[in-house]
């Protein structure tokens, strides 16, 4: 009995979503298609490697058994790729790098335009989420995280860190109309739902306003920055290039964020991805954006 690849990528998928609808949709395949090709594996193996319930899905002994295995074949296959791409390769092709949300819309997306102007042939894939994913098995080749605690992998690589200041924002309109004095309790905040309440500035917010409520939440960043756009009240935003630099719909109101909103920011890359030109070269970039923040803040 030989193990194929392409069924170890099914399980492990299960495996690290928790359930089989997320791994469908995680891997672009109908849930049905799924169910069916884990049973065949099942079937194969002779034994079952999940247990399903209604809270989800768990791993059945055998299952924990094959799962170190498999993410070893994971590793592998991503070193095969890699080994694809060679350190003399011309400087093109796809650079993926995970952001939080925030990140994602105020650094990655304004960044593109730069990487645009010096490397025309690479192709930047922003993954915008709170799922950490996998640097080791080769899921992203960069991650722009917050380092509030060391790694444990020594095979991941801090290249550069800064601490991004944040400010209070809100429209012009929302600005004029505040009163001449105005502290954090005065003012009407978007904030985070659901799933992410607990996300920054959330707890900050609550941890400075008695029963703080927010007067309009979202679990998409940009929706929150289009409520904040339109006037509906105050956001706590990241004082990165694009918005020290150009005009805003938005304007900065006077009240100071204190550094709890605004942990170190990290550059993380697997030690044998840092080397390849395509990735160097976006992690080049990103340093310069660092220290550019760094002399207009003065940091």
């Amino acid at each position: 009995m030989e193990l194929q690849w392409d069924d170890i990528r099914l399980f492990l998928a299960i495996c690290e979503s928790g359930s089989m609808s997320k791994a469908a949709r995680y891997l672009k395949v109908s849930q049905p298609t799924l169910s069916r090709k884990i049973a065949d594996l099942e079937y194969m193996l002779g034994e079952t490697l999940f247990v399903r319930s209604n809270h989800g899905i768990s791993l059945t002994n055998t299952g924990k058994r094959l799962l170190p295995a498999a993410q070893g074949m994971a590793q592998w296959a991503a070193e095969a790729n890699l080994s694809l791409d060679t350190k003399t390769s011309p400087v093109s092709g796809v650079v993926s790098i995970s952001a939080a949300p925030s990140f994602a819309f105020d650094f990655l997306a304004p960044f593109a335009e730069t990487l645009k102007r010096k490397h025309p042939q690479i192709t930047l894939k922003v993954i915008s989420g709170m799922k950490r994913l996998n640097l080791s098995r080769g899921e992203v080749d960069i991650a722009l995280r917050l380092r509030k605690t060391s790694y444990d992998d020594p095979d991941l690589i801090i290249l550069d860190e800064i601490r991004i200041p944040t400010g209070v924002y809100a429209s012009r309109e929302y600005a004029q109309n505040l009163p001449e004095k105005y502290d954090f309790y005065d003012l009407d905040w978007i904030a985070w739902a659901d799933e992410h309440e607990m996300l920054s500035p959330n707890p900050e917010l609550a941890a400075k306003i008695p029963e703080f409520r927010p007067i309009f939440t979202s679990d998409d960043y940009s929706v929150q920055v289009a409520a904040c756009q339109a006037g509906v009240g105050a956001m706590v935003l990241l004082k990165t290039l694009h918005r020290l630099k150009h005009s805003s719909e938005l304007v900065e109101l006077d009240l100071k964020a204190s550094p709890a909103f605004s942990p170190p920011l990290a550059i993380i890359c697997h030690k044998r991805l840092v080397d390849l030109p395509k990735v160097r070269s976006v992690i080049t970039l990103l340093r310069q954006e660092f220290e550019e923040l760094r002399k207009i803040l003065d940091l």
